[in-house]
């Protein structure tokens, strides 16, 4: 009798696969950096997707030094703001925050985010990180950065995201210093990734409520002699006798979708200001148009239109050389059909 034998259909480093607890994604690690300090993530609103004909940079690949087709995703990434710079001190317990030094000015929008904080003293949330800079408790340096999407036309919405940005770079009183220069003030892509570079995008997946093994998991439809009252979309077994209970590895029915997931090593092709260079005539479906800088990341990426979109310099870039990219053509043909 001929032994079939497979992989496992489905992969279980993604488990459990459960609804995400908030819309915007955290960073658990970042890139090692040596050199002036710099904010290492951006955020902006998924757009839409387009195609360009650029020439093909790749050193031996089979169509190098000619022109190609690329497919190419647009994110609408407006100007971001410094609410706050947080540090962090690391005892026997791990890593926790030590103190805070919010911005004087805030977008009256964050107040709908979050509580803003009342009997805040400024110069006290100073001296604290400064006593802890001299006595060198202080491990690291994080920026509370949020974005305005009031200004957007396509996200129909006020409330702004709030999320920490890691400073590195230099030595942890350089970094203090510059976040602390940042206070209030406005940031842009620019200051964070340059075109040609490699950058990880991070998003919250489209979400998919209740599905069955079969598109959760991949598992093989039962054959005609298997399936009793003709459902073939169940599971054969749920395991063994013993142990004797249903094991997490058994693939069932559950959430699909609204995970975070990243993308790593996606290539920056482009970034401008000009949003009428690449809005499509008519608009992006189900976005409308685009007024707000804007930077194409090669491919595609996790979640819908208008989702929340991370972008942080690349953790795994390897071997991968920085080029600056030589776009020729982009399409502004409609979607509308």
């Amino acid at each position: 009798m001929v032994k079939i034998n497979r992989p496992r259909r489905g992969s279980l480093a993604y488990s459990p696969r459960k609804r995400a607890k908030s819309p915007i994604p955290k960073y658990q690690s970042w890139p090692q950096y040596n050199g002036a300090p710099l904010l290492q993530s951006f955020a902006g609103y998924k757009v839409g997707m387009t195609h360009v004909v650029m020439v093909d940079d790749h050193k031996n690949s089979p169509t190098e030094g000619k022109d190609i087709m690329v497919p190419v995703t647009v994110i609408e990434v407006p100007s971001m703001r410094v609410a706050a710079v947080r540090a962090y001190l690391r005892d026997t317990y791990g890593k926790r925050p030590l103190c805070e030094v919010w911005a004087e000015e805030l977008d009256s929008n964050l107040g709908r985010r979050i509580n803003l904080p009342k009997d805040y003293t400024g110069e006290a949330a100073k001296k604290c990180i400064a006593d802890a800079l001299a006595a060198g408790q202080v491990a690291e340096i994080f920026a509370l950065m949020y974005t305005v999407p009031a200004g957007l036309t396509g996200v129909p919405k006020k409330v702004p995201d709030l999320m920490e940005t890691k400073v590195a770079g230099g030595t942890v009183e350089q970094q203090y210093e510059f976040a602390s220069g940042l206070l209030g003030k406005e940031v842009s892509l620019n200051n964070v990734i340059q075109a040609g570079a490699y950058a990880d995008i991070t998003a919250i997946t489209t979400g998919k409520g209740t599905n069955g093994p079969v598109k959760r998991w991949g598992t093989a439809l039962r054959k005609r002699k298997h399936s009793r009252g003709g459902k073939k979309r169940h599971v054969g077994t749920l395991g063994p006798w013993t142990p004797h209970h249903i094991r997490w590895q058994v693939p069932q029915m559950g959430q699909l979708g609204y995970q975070q997931r990243t993308e790593f090593n996606k290539r920056v092709l482009k970034m401008g200001d000009n949003a009428a260079d690449v809005t499509p005539a008519g608009g992006f479906l189900h976005y409308g148009l685009m007024r707000s800088p804007y930077v194409l990341i090669k491919g595609s990426i996790p979640g819908p239109v208008k989702r929340l979109i991370r972008i942080r310099p690349a953790i795994r870039q390897g071997e991968h050389h920085v080029r600056l990219p030589v776009i020729e053509f982009m399409s502004v043909q409609s979607k509308q059909g």
